[in-house]
């Protein structure tokens, strides 16, 4: 699909970062200012649900999914990981891997709702750092699969 955003391969750095890629999946750093260390799981076919997947696709989409949320949980010590597939606005199978804190703008919402607070520019600036060693870590994660 041509205007799809999750099916183009390329990334602006004002996008995010890519991670790794594989035969069926990909994953980004997405560049959040509010939210260090959000993460996109892609499929990489133009596929809107996830019943349209066999069962052994579906298994390998949600083993790459956990082994984001793993390495998150690890190097950002986030108080939640939220995991979401909407697809509302994009109809592209995708997982949102998004370390949560109670002093990020959107507690305790969603990361879509309106702002409710606003967090310290030292405290994002640390995650930020933090959210540098993200990379390597799902990498890590994703090499001990195989």
């Amino acid at each position: 699909m041509t205007n799809c955003v999750l099916c183009k391969d390329d990334l602006k750095p004002e996008e995010g970062l890519f991670i790794w890629r594989g035969d069926d999946c990909r994953v980004i750093l997405v560049n959040d200012p509010d939210l260090p260390g959000f993460c996109r799981v892609i499929w990489n076919q133009h596929i809107a649900e996830m019943t349209d997947l066999t069962h052994g696709e579906r298994e390998h989409l949600m083993t790459l999914v956990f082994a984001v949320e793993e390495a998150v949980r690890h190097v950002m010590q986030p108080d939640k990981v939220n995991l979401a597939a909407l697809g509302n606005m994009v109809s592209h199978i995708h997982w949102h891997v998004i370390p949560r804190f109670k002093d990020d703008v959107f507690f305790p919402g969603s990361s879509w709702s309106k702002r409710t607070q606003e967090t310290s520019a030292d405290t994002l600036a640390a995650r930020r750092k933090e959210a540098q060693e993200l990379p390597a870590a799902i990498r890590a994660v994703i090499s001990n699969l195989a």
